[in-house]
C-alpha cells in the first residue's frame, strides 16, 4: 500500500494522496467523495480494489478523477457532518459503504448521486424505492437478496450443534438493516427450536457489556450480524468467542480468517469492485434513479476447522463438503 498522508480535522480524517493536490484546485477533474464508517487502515484491501477497479475503467486517482477521503474513524455521530462537509466540497459522487454511511449522504443531499456498497435490504431500510428502479439519487451494489441470510447463518450454527437450545444474536441499535434481521432470525430461531437473546453494541466500548451478558446466560452459540463497526473490530469479537468457547457465526470472511469459526455471505471484495462501475456509470451521465441496484448471486460458506477443534467443535462432514473453502 502505498505511503500517504493523513490530516486531521475537527469531525472526522481526511485522506489525501499526494501529488493530488493541485488537481484538486483545479477543478477540471471529476470528484469523488468516499464517506468510510472506520478508519483509513481498516481492511484495507476493499479501497484498493474500489480503486483498481476504477483503473479498469480509466479512472486513475490523481490523473483523470479525484477521490476526498473522509473517515468517521468508528464514530458514527461524526458520518452527519463529514457528509455534510462533501456536500459543500461539491463533489460529483458520494460512496459509502453500510446503512450508516449512506444514510448520511442521503440526509445530507437529494442531487449528489450516491453509489453505496454493499447495504443489506436497502428498499427495506428506506434507501431506494425498488432494485430495480432505485428512483431518488441513491444506487449501487446491495448485501444480499434479502434478509433470510441472517437466518442461514443460525441454521449452520444449529446443523453444526444440534443440541443449541439458546444463541445470542449480537446487532448495533444504530443499523436500521439489524432491526429488519432481527424479525427475520426470530421466525428461523422458532422453527429451529432455538431461543434468541438479543444484544446490542453500537462501538467497541458496549462489547464487554454484550460479552458479560452472553457468559451469564450461557448461551451456547452466536450470530454477530454483518456491520462496519463489528467488522472493523473483528478480534475482539473473535478472540471473544474462542475464549468462550462459544460457535460463532459471522456474516463476512475476514472474520473466519481472523479466527472465527464460519462465516456465510457475499463477498465485500466483489461489492467494492462492482461500485466502480456505478461510478463510471454516473460520470457518464447516467442517472442513478434508473440504474439498477445490483444483488450478489453468489454467497461463501467458510469454515475454520483449526478454531472448531480449539473450541471443541466436530464440524458435520456434510457441512464440511458444502464449504466453499475450509481453512486448516
Amino acid at each position: 500500500m502505498r505511503r500517504r498522508e493523513f490530516i486531521a480535522l475537527v469531525g472526522g480524517a481526511i485522506w489525501c494522496p499526494t501529488g493530488v493536490r493541485a488537481q484538486q484546485q483545479t477543478g477540471s477533474v471529476p470528484r469523488i467523495g468516499y464517506l468510510g464508517l472506520t478508519s483509513p487502515s481498516d481492511r484495507p484491501p476493499l479501497l484498493d480494489t474500489f480503486r483498481q477497479g476504477l483503473r479498469e475503467l480509466r479512472w486513475i486517482e490523481g490523473q483523470n478523477i479525484v477521490i476526498d477521503y473522509r473517515f468517521a474513524e468508528g464514530r458514527l455521530d461524526r458520518l452527519s457532518d463529514l457528509a455534510a462537509e462533501l456536500v459543500r466540497l461539491k463533489v460529483d459522487i458520494i460512496v459509502s459503504a453500510g446503512t450508516q454511511g449512506v444514510t448520511a449522504a442521503k440526509n445530507a443531499t437529494e442531487t449528489i448521486p450516491i453509489v453505496m456498497i454493499g447495504v443489506r435490504d436497502p428498499v427495506g431500510t428506506g434507501l431506494i424505492a425498488s432494485l430495480a428502479r432505485p428512483g431518488g439519487n441513491v444506487t449501487g451494489v446491495s448485501g444480499s437478496a434479502g434478509l433470510e441470510i441472517v437466518a442461514k447463518q443460525l441454521e449452520l450454527l444449529k446443523e453444526t450443534i444440534p443440541k443449541i437450545r439458546r444463541a445470542a444474536i449480537l446487532s448495533n441499535p444504530g443499523n436500521a438493516y439489524h432491526q429488519l434481521a432481527i424479525r427475520e432470525v426470530n421466525v428461523a430461531a422458532r422453527s429451529l427450536g432455538v431461543q434468541l437473546q438479543l444484544l446490542e453494541a453500537r462501538g467497541p466500548n458496549e462489547f464487554d457489556g454484550a460479552f458479560a451478558a452472553m457468559a451469564k446466560e450461557r448461551v451456547g452459540a452466536l450470530v454477530v450480524l454483518s456491520d462496519a463497526i463489528f467488522n472493523s473490530h473483528q478480534t475482539r469479537l473473535v478472540d471473544f468467542a474462542t475464549r468462550s468457547r462459544l460457535p460463532t457465526a459471522y456474516g463476512v470472511r475476514e472474520s473466519v480468517e481472523a479466527g472465527g469459526l464460519m462465516s456465510y455471505g457475499p463477498s465485500f471484495l466483489h461489492f467494492y469492485h462492482r461500485s466502480a462501475a456505478y461510478v463510471d456509470k454516473i460520470l457518464k451521465g447516467d442517472k442513478p434513479a434508473d440504474l439498477p441496484v445490483e444483488q450478489p448471486t453468489k454467497f461463501e460458506l467458510v469454515i475454520n476447522l483449526k478454531t472448531a477443534r480449539a473450541i471443541g467443535v466436530t464440524v458435520p462432514p456434510t457441512l464440511l463438503a458444502r464449504a466453499d473453502e475450509v481453512i486448516e
